[in-house]
């Protein structure tokens, strides 16, 4: 880290004593832990534009849910924007994602309550009450097919013109919107104290579709009937379609 943003950061959270590099990164970002004298943070930086936009749109939903304290999320202490890299300073959480407490957990029972209370979070969270300052402007997923529309052309993603166009012809039925979290895999969930308790990496939080949600979480486990049924114990306001999962989860999912 160079001398003028760990002067930055400082200006946000303190002198720093300590800064450890983190093992477990995502594919948009480093993440490290930064130690002061009574505390320690998060440091999330991003590089490369795309993954730079969506930090920005992480620090600023994280700013606004800071302030309603309705859904359990990270706590926001900073944004550094830079010339060549964007830096998100939040708290440090003790816990692991939910992948990492699959991997970890020792016997099916442990996985399968984990699961369930995967279920549990996420139905909770689509049922509350939409956030005004969360709605976008017009239709999510019309929305999110004009963003793959601009990835696509600009080379950005894998995703092929061919499946677009193929989810711009065949759009499921629309339901009610609630609020989603936009990612929302196992990597993006936090376990505390055994049990899924916290959202994280939530640049695409807004109101929008939430079979997207819901294929994203069960998207590693589809094919286990047991781990399916446990998180369908907690989950329980609807089931997608094996048709509406492939359309979100192997489709729009492809390109983001």
């Amino acid at each position: 880290m160079d001398e003028s943003l760990q002067r930055k950061i400082e200006e946000v959270i303190g002198s720093i004593n300590k800064i450890n590099l983190l093992d477990e990164q995502g594919w948009t970002s480093e993440v490290r832990r930064i130690f002061t004298g009574d505390r320690s943070y998060l440091l999330k930086s991003s590089y490369k534009e795309k993954y730079r936009t969506w930090l920005k749109a992480e620090a600023q939903v994280l700013k606004i849910l800071n302030k309603k304290k309705i859904i359990s999320v990270p706590e926001y202490y900073g944004f550094i924007e830079g010339k060549d890299s964007d830096h998100l300073i939040m708290s440090f959480e003790d816990g692991m994602t939910l992948t990492a407490a699959l991997t970890k957990a020792t016997s099916s029972t442990e996985r399968k309550s984990l699961i369930r209370s995967f279920g549990q979070f996420l139905h909770q969270f689509h049922e509350k009450e939409p956030l005004e300052i969360l709605k976008g402007e017009g239709d999510w997923l019309e929305g999110q097919l004009i963003k793959a529309q601009s990835y696509v052309e600009n080379g950005q993603t894998g995703g092929s013109i061919k499946l677009l166009n193929h989810l711009k012809t065949k759009k499921p039925t629309p339901v009610i919107q609630t609020m989603i979290h936009g990612d929302c895999t196992t990597d993006n969930v936090f376990v505390i104290n055994g049990e899924v308790q916290l959202f994280i990496d939530i640049a695409g939080m807004t109101v929008g579709d939430p079979r997207y949600d819901e294929s994203l979480a069960i998207r590693k486990f589809m094919d286990n009937p047991e781990y399916l049924t446990a998180f369908y114990e907690g989950y329980t306001r609807y089931r997608v379609t094996k048709e509406e999962f492939f359309y979100f989860d192997e489709g729009v999912y492809e390109f983001f």
